[in-house]
């Protein structure tokens, strides 16, 4: 069990809870009495002054009771947020900026919790394995290298020959070069045959993702030189690159790090969005930033879950995750569509222009993320 999603998720309810406001009973109510917080007088389940309940619990079994209300309870809400959400979030969105908000929850607290609920649960799922046969791929790669050798080889007795024929210093550089090709592809073949045989030095299995990256990061000869363009060969390179290169030779404290950072800063999805969306509406009055961080906060909301239907659809069978993954795909522009047609009141042609300049702005936002998450994670 991921302690550490685990503790994001129940953090991430509590904190949605603490967004919202109290609703609902909160036990017997004293029928004439001073609240216990302000010593206003009360005549029902709240403090008209201060809001605060006028059953004040003081048993032990009512703490468990409030951190499972905290993390599990949005009372009955989040059954009418729910549907709208998926079904019509453009009416969800225009009705929590026009003021009718005691119906739903936030968009802030249900965007947490769903943010911490589904890096929680995608802790639990288990990663899949290649369906490349390991053998199979490690005989391929072998060829390729041995083909690569060959060509190289030949390539060297050519400069060879034509430097005996007409002699010149450059010949010589050129000599070396295609020495030091064949001499790294000999390498590379020779850790290639090993692996096969006694498997990786490394402790990596074979053909896996963290071979694989571990591969990318040190170069094909298996050197850990990190090697920049400029720079001697023989000196450790410097930079973020560098940094990023050096640490992906561990692989799974790489995978661990991106991980834990993508989690801790998820919320940059909002800032970074907030503006593209402003910039479809930069000429059209009567919409705030306001207005755009709740139809923000929504779709990304939105988002979040439906990816982990996704996950979780690919996880149960295979044919089940291409199914939800092909629908989920086609989703995302049809709810982009439905939620910025409703939520701005727009006309179709208003609604579509909008949306697929949306999704432009969405890749460069996942771009910015990305390289965001791969700085503060990998890159210092």
């Amino acid at each position: 069990m991921d302690i550490e999603g685990a503790g994001g998720a129940v953090t991430g309810g509590l904190i949605a809870g603490a967004i919202e406001k109290p609703a609902g009973k909160a036990g017997e109510a004293h029928a004439h009495g001073v609240c216990s917080d302000c010593g206003a007088q009360t005549s029902g389940n709240f403090c008209a002054e201060c809001g605060q309940p006028t059953h004040v619990h003081r048993t032990l079994l009512h703490l468990g009771e409030e951190l499972l209300h905290g993390v599990m309870h949005f009372d009955a809400r989040i059954w009418r947020t729910l549907p709208l959400l998926w079904l019509n979030p453009g009416r969800l969105t225009r009705e929590w900026v026009e003021g009718k908000r005691s119906r739903y929850v936030s968009p802030l607290a249900i965007f947490l919790f769903t943010l911490f609920v589904m890096f929680f649960a995608l802790s639990f799922m288990p990663h899949p394995e290649s369906k490349t046969g390991e053998a199979a791929e490690m005989s391929e790669r072998i060829a390729a290298q041995r083909v690569g050798l060959a060509e190289a080889e030949k390539a060297l007795v050519q400069l060879r020959a034509e430097s005996a024929a007409q002699p010149a210093p450059t010949m010589q550089m050129a000599i070396d070069a295609g020495q030091k090709l064949v001499d790294d592809r000999r390498a590379a073949l020779a850790r290639l045959e090993v692996e096969q045989r006694d498997g990786r030095a490394d402790g990596l299995k074979p053909g896996s993702w963290q071979a694989s990256i571990k591969d990318m990061a040190t170069g094909e000869s298996g050197e850990t030189k990190l090697k920049v363009v400029g720079q001697d060969a023989n000196k450790e390179g410097h930079g973020v690159g560098a940094t990023v290169l050096k640490k992906l030779q561990n692989p799974d404290l790489a995978f661990y790090k991106l991980q834990q950072t993508m989690y801790k800063f998820a919320f940059l999805l909002v800032p970074l969005s907030i503006p593209f969306v402003a910039l479809l509406f930069l000429w059209k009055r009567g919409f705030t930033l306001y207005d755009h961080g709740v139809f923000v906060l929504y779709s990304l909301t939105f988002m979040a879950m439906l990816l982990m239907l996704m996950v979780l659809s690919a996880t149960l069978a295979g044919w089940l995750g291409q199914i939800v993954i092909t629908l989920g795909v086609l989703a995302v522009p049809v709810h982009m569509f439905a939620q910025m047609k409703g939520a701005y009141s727009l006309s179709w042609f208003s609604a579509v222009w909008r949306t697929t300049a949306l999704l432009v702005f969405c890749n460069i936002v996942v771009g910015l993320f990305v390289t965001a998450i791969v700085y503060l994670g990998l890159g210092h």
